[in-house]
């Protein structure tokens, strides 16, 4: 445990702050997160609305993703918008809900889904000369996406298992690819909107993508980021 320690910071289970209900803030700040997720899942489409081709089925999805949503959340049934916590005990060998299941995978693919596609047009772009992001994103999107989904059927991927007694370790992965991503792709947007288009541009990106997924990854896995510190057994937990 000494060497373990050492190399990633830890909580303990009961040194954390015991909640037994969310206030409506806390569940309502979590709602925009899930719409955000479900509204990013038909990839093809979300990449026409950033490449200035938005249209009107991009409006009918969001309605269609805000009226799922809301609804989800007025009865609790989203991560985060429940009335209470519903894992609060780290040993626990609870079923974990479908709805957790059902939003986690799909935050999966929210996460992940984008990154891959982004870093299979640097490749080629590097290699080639050429931009191909809109094949891709019609060819090569929605497979992984199956792909994603047939893994969280499965209950392979973390914090999509049957059970929710790792949690104290699988919300680490979880966040831990969040906060890569998402600090990863900002940096290759703001690259993209400043640098001229040109090889070396698009080396450059390539790069300093790889970089700050691996550093931010790093920093995850030694347990520097929020929620990305292993939970080890104890009392009790509230997981978030």
């Amino acid at each position: 445990m000494k060497t373990m320690t050492t190399l990633r910071r830890v909580e303990y289970a009961h040194q954390r702050k015991m909640r037994e209900s969310n206030t409506r803030i806390y569940r309502a700040a979590h709602w925009p997160l899930w719409i955000f997720v479900f509204f990013l899942a038909p990839g093809p489409l979300v990449f026409d609305l950033f490449a200035g081709r938005g249209n009107r089925w991009n409006i009918l999805w969001l309605i269609v993703v805000l009226i799922g949503t809301g609804i989800a959340a007025l009865r609790g049934r989203l991560p985060g918008a429940e009335p209470g916590p519903y894992i609060l005990r780290f040993t626990e060998d609870r079923p974990n809900p479908l709805y957790r299941r059902v939003c986690y995978t799909f935050g999966w693919n929210a996460a992940l889904n984008f990154a891959l596609m982004n870093l299979l047009g640097l490749i080629i772009a590097v290699t080639t000369g050429h931009w191909y992001m809109q094949q891709i994103y019609a060819h090569v999107y929605t497979p992984v996406l199956a792909l994603i989904v047939l893994l969280g059927a499965a209950g392979v991927l973390p914090r999509v298992r049957r059970s929710t007694k790792g949690e104290g370790w699988e919300r680490r992965y979880f966040y831990g690819t969040v906060w890569s991503v998402t600090l990863a792709q900002a940096v290759l947007l703001i690259l993209w909107k400043t640098l001229p288009r040109s090889h070396t541009s698009d080396v450059t990106e390539i790069v300093v993508y790889c970089v700050v997924l691996l550093a931010v990854g790093l920093a995850a896995a030694a347990g520097l980021l929020p929620r990305t510190r292993p939970i080890l057994p104890g009392e009790s937990i509230v997981a978030d």
